[in-house]
């Protein structure tokens, strides 16, 4: 996979990792790829915060993966810096070649370079295929998740 490339998202990638997000059942609900205004602003909002790391997989010049890493401080666990993996997705002709492999891979050692101590993720209860893929990669389902729509 020498061919790939993961970098920071800019503006432009926006319209394809939207496509990407709304490319599932899930996602299909809650995204709307027709109206980029809420994507564009939530991006200028991630874009100038440090602590958030919005990035893309790209594969001859086009934008197969993404996934936000978050760095969060604390006080719990004697200080411990931890980050936190959400919306990973990868466009589906991608899927089952090594890139989320990859770009997970990639979310840890920048975890690792941001002096975390622990890295985290959620993933829906109905996406068995995901909780096996990352169980691949060393993660645990330890906790049980909760999230409350306001």
């Amino acid at each position: 996979m020498g061919d790939l490339d993961i970098r920071p998202a800019i503006a432009e990638d926006i319209p394809a990792i939207v496509a990407m997000l709304a490319d599932d059942p899930l996602g299909a609900q809650r995204e709307s790829p027709d109206d980029l205004g809420p994507y564009l602003a939530a991006f200028e909002r991630l874009r100038t915060d440090p602590n958030q790391h919005l990035v893309v997989a790209v594969r001859e010049g086009r934008v197969v993966g993404t996934l936000q890493l978050t760095i969060v401080p604390g006080l719990s666990r004697r200080g411990a810096t931890r980050s936190i993996i959400e919306g990973v997705r990868i466009h589906g002709d991608q899927r089952g070649s090594g890139l989320g492999t990859r770009m997970i891979e990639w979310a840890i050692e920048e975890s690792r370079r941001q002096d975390c101590d622990l890295v985290q993720l959620t993933s829906d209860k109905t996406r068995t295929d995901a909780h096996r893929f990352y169980e691949r990669l060393g993660f645990t389902a330890s906790h049980t998740g909760f999230k409350l729509p306001l």
